[in-house]
């Protein structure tokens, strides 16, 4: 495949496009200009996607065989042990034994075929998708007001919008190129933006105004703001008369909750002065931010997963609607609420019923008429209405015996669930554990008696759908790895083999896109917002050519003013053709703060790195910015607690503990902690929150509360730290402490540990290579030791050992590991721990666009007079690509300026 190939960015709902275009030594990625979610803007995490493929030639991290038992199969045995082994599961337990746990990061034909398989023809309801971590509060909340699952605006209104509020968004490091967009209407139109956060966050770097809210707080400001729109006339009444009903009880609700700003400000925690900052105190901001809102008819409310990831993150999206239903505001250019999606096809799964409380194409389960059309457009006698068992509750059948065979596909619930330990348990005790994967490694393989290859990004076929509802087409640019499969072909193969062949006759992914648009289409009368029916005839060269495009897209059904906005004409896709609204009332969080566990852990994404890392951990510039997962916590609380700037912290809740490096940070407010939730077993011996999240979820969605964990934390103390670099996987199971990053020519792990230990049994030693030395270096007394493994002139092996964190300049010694030799002043350096480079010890990547450091910033600003951002992109081209490290060059340029004064 050496032509230029246009498909999009596997990562966050955006939904980017790209162009692939050949290279002399592979290939090259770049935003698609002609596509609409990005108009050829890109992110840190898109950019460095080549290097996760090429990645591959260096470590054997590929799953490319199916295995059975342990043992290396062929595809015929393995698609008959699966089909063997869940049809015996059903003849001895039922259908509703099996359960399939299914992704976001799957494709709308994967995710359709496996719903149909596991619903329509196993029998079973029990299919839910990792969608249910990250957007089914808003599913729930759309279907509430709007009466489906539709996110009624686009990009664009970020951009021609005179006031957008980030609610629980930090759309900077979750969704930069959304966040560059909004920059530049910004600078161009002086858009004012608000962020409501609890955290300090990049995005606020471009706020007008930062309201620090009390954690859990949104549906008492949002009801606050409500009651206040109502009181001051500010609401559209004749709007509401012809559009909306509910509106009384909502309000009356509202006022009943936060009759006043005061009353707002006490609930929200914005009456403290913790709250307070240069732009005034935390009741000046409320008020400001009521007076915008009322001001400005031109407003988009963008939310996330600091709104969806709650106990009653149902009632804070339904909150945020209310209020824009109240004043008009759904559908209109520039004025609408916004839901941004976490990954790629999460949109698309839902579309075809992944979650377990939908049916194919935005239909009902619970619904006889939709079950019965669903059934009949199917041919199906197997399926049955109701929902199935949503994330958090599959796995708790799972633990008890009630669910006999799980097959996951393309995520790793021992990470990503809450109260993981229990999840794992579950597993492990699951008699058959089906998984499809691209890796060969990650907690949740560890557990499965089938694993089955799957085709990567790079390699797949189909469509994605994105946060405006765009559908887009993910296109392969080089051969299937191995033996890999398309997770479609490895489900119809299945269903063949279980004896639904009739059923699963797909030649290609064309063939399932054209039943999943038909079925859209079929007796919709209107009602089912979700209609894709051109397609439903579509030819396989058609749809191989298609653009991105917006739903609806029906040939009977389309409305007048076309997809691009929906319900901006006030008619909604409920009986009655209006909105509702509700009222709702503001609910603490399930787990609160006790003696035993005084602070609030918040959890979320880095700007680099992407869900549990088994793509992103493979790049070394997308590891190099956050090598390890930091508790990011307020000096005020450090000192409370005992803890050291770059000292190791654990952190322990009711469910189980981690250990994290520390970094003191005024970006956290006082009697809160930042922590990232990307870490793993594969990745580092205690990194992960699984373990520390209670499995509290929303009543209404199932979703998990992943933002408000009460913990406590005490020092780890370790008697020495390390730095150990190996051009192999080492095993350190052993160290209490270890955390892998992938280098720029080796794997760096970052060590501490308790105990003595023979040290220089930590270096790997390569198969098979009888030329092998050791040089080392030690000090006994100061508890210092330096060794080297080389083969011959070879590098293969290094560590550093010290009482303190070791200081080193880690991308040069990882370096040295792709050259064919070091030389005798390489060797000499090693082994005293001096760098050639002073400047480069410690040094932390800033830009990933552009692999520049903080050195490499700071000696512009010293020696070249880099006194803005702007000089630094001139300088360095640092913060020109996706932007997303212009706040961090800001904060460097505050903090140098004053001493380069002086």
């Amino acid at each position: 495949m050496r032509d230029e190939v246009k498909t999009t960015c596997p990562y966050c709902g955006v939904g980017c496009g790209l162009i692939i275009s050949p290279t002399r030594d592979g290939w090259a990625v770049g935003g698609d200009p002609d596509h609409p979610a990005n108009l050829g803007r890109i992110c840190s995490k898109g950019a460095a996607l080549i290097d996760t493929i090429m990645a591959e030639t260096k470590r054997d991290f590929r799953l490319l065989e199916p295995e059975v038992d342990g043992k290396q199969v062929s595809w015929k045995t393995a698609i008959a042990e699966t089909a063997d082994r869940l049809r015996d599961t059903i003849e001895k337990h039922g259908p509703k034994s099996v359960a399939f746990y299914v992704s976001g990061q799957l494709l709308t034909e994967d995710y359709y075929v496996a719903n149909k398989l596991i619903k329509g023809f196993i029998g079973s309801p029990h299919i839910d998708t990792n969608s249910r971590l990250c957007m089914a509060s808003t599913v729930v909340g759309h279907k509430r007001a709007f009466g489906a699952d539709v996110v009624p605006g686009c990009y664009e209104d970020l951009e021609i919008a005179d006031l957008v509020i980030l609610t629980g968004s930090n759309l900077a490091w979750c969704h930069p190129v959304l966040n560059q967009r909004l920059r530049a209407a910004r600078e161009k139109h002086g858009t004012k933006i608000v962020v409501i956060d609890p955290r300090k966050t990049a995005s606020c770097d471009i706020a007008d105004l930062h309201l620090a809210i009390k954690p859990g707080s949104d549906v008492a400001l949002f009801n606050g703001l409500l009651a206040w729109l109502d009181q001051t006339g500010n609401t559209d009444l004749r709007y509401v008369a012809r559009h909306v009903s509910g509106y009384e009880q909502a309000v009356a609700e509202a006022r009943a909750d936060c009759p006043d700003i005061e009353t707002t400000a006490k609930k929200c925690g914005l009456d403290l002065q913790d709250s307070a900052d240069e732009t005034g105190s935390g009741l000046g901001k409320l008020e400001t931010l009521f007076n915008w809102f009322a001001a400005f008819e031109r407003t988009v409310t963008v939310f996330s997963q600091g709104v969806n990831q709650s106990s009653s993150g149902s009632d804070k999206v339904n909150s945020i609607l209310n209020c824009h239903l109240a004043t008009g505001r759904v559908g209109k250019p520039g004025s609408s609420p916004f839901s941004v999606t976490g990954q790629p096809n999460a949109m698309g799964g839902r579309e075809v019923g992944g979650l377990a409380n939908q049916l194919a194409a935005h239909m009902n389960p619970n619904d006889p008429v939709d079950v019965d059309r669903v059934r009949r457009f199917w041919k199906s006698d197997a399926l049955e209405p109701g929902e199935g068992y949503k994330a958090v509750d599959m796995f708790r059948a799972i633990e008890t015996g009630e669910i006999k065979a799980v097959w996951v596909m393309a995520t790793n619930p021992a990470v990503s669930l809450p109260d993981a330990d229990r999840v794992r348990l579950a597993l492990s005790r699951c008699p058959l554990v089906i998984v499809s994967d691209v890796v060969n490694d990650t907690d949740t393989l560890r557990h499965a008696h089938i694993k089955l290859p799957a085709s990567g990004w790079a390699e797949k076929s189909g469509t994605v759908t994105n946060s405006e509802r765009r559908i887009s087409r993910q296109r392969p640019f080089r051969d299937t790895q191995g033996n890999a499969k398309p997770d479609w072909w490895i489900m119809t193969e299945v269903a063949k083999s279980m004896g639904f062949g009739k059923s699963f006759k797909y030649r290609d992914p064309s063939d399932i896109f054209a039943e999943h648009a038909a079925l859209s289409e079929f007796e919709n009368d209107g009602m089912r917002a979700f209609d894709i029916g051109i397609w439903r005839k579509a030819k396989k060269s058609a749809y191989d050519a298609m653009q991105p495009f917006q739903w609806p897209a029906s040939r009977k059904n389309q409305p007048a003013s076309g997809s691009e906005r929906l319900y901006g004409d006030g008619i909604f896709t409920t009986s009655s053709g209006r909105a509702k609204m509700l009222g709702v009332a503001h609910i603490p969080p399930q787990s609160q703060t006790s003696h035993d566990f005084p602070l609030i852990a918040n959890s979320g994404r880095y700007r680099d790195q992407w869900h549990t890392m088994t793509r992103t951990g493979t790049a070394a510039r997308l590891s190099a910015h956050r090598p390890e997962p930091l508790l990011e916590i307020h000096p005020d609380d450090a000192a409370r607690f005992g803890l050291s700037d770059g000292g190791i912290s654990r952190v322990k809740s009711k469910q189980g503990a981690s250990l994290m490096r520390i970094a003191i940070s005024d970006a956290q407010m006082p009697g809160q902690v930042f922590v990232p939730m990307h870490w793993n077993d594969v990745f580092s011996a205690a990194g992960g929150i699984g373990r520390l999240l209670p499995p509290n979820v929303d009543p209404h969605s199932g979703q998990p509360e992943s933002k408000h964990i009460p913990v406590t934390l005490e020092p780890f103390v370790p008697k020495w730290q390390g730095l150990l670099f190996s051009s192999t996987p080492v095993d350190l199971s052993g160290l209490p402490y270890w955390v892998a990053a992938t280098g720029p020519g080796s794997m760096i792990y970052e060590i501490a540990g308790s105990e003595p230990m023979m040290f220089k049994s930590l270096l790997p030693i390569a198969a098979n290579e009888d030329d092998q030395q050791v040089i080392e270096y030690s000090d006994s007394k100061k508890g210092i030791h330096r060794f080297a493994r080389l083969n011959g002139d070879r590098i293969t092996g290094a560590l550093f050992v010290g009482p303190d964190r070791q200081a080193l300049g880690r991308d040069w010694v990882s370096n040295l590991f792709a050259s064919a030799q070091i030389a005798p002043p390489e060797r000499n350096a090693l082994l005293a721990g001096r760098m050639p480079d002073a400047g480069a010890i410690n040094d932390r990547l800033i830009c990933s666009c552009f692999s520049v450091g903080l050195a490499a910033i700071s000696k512009a600003i010293t020696e070249q007079n880099a006194v803005s951002a702007v000089d630094i992109g001139r300088l360095l081209q640092a913060g020109t690509g996706c932007g997303s490290c212009l706040p961090e060059i800001k904060e460097i340029l505050d903090d140098a300026l004053p001493r380069a004064a002086e």
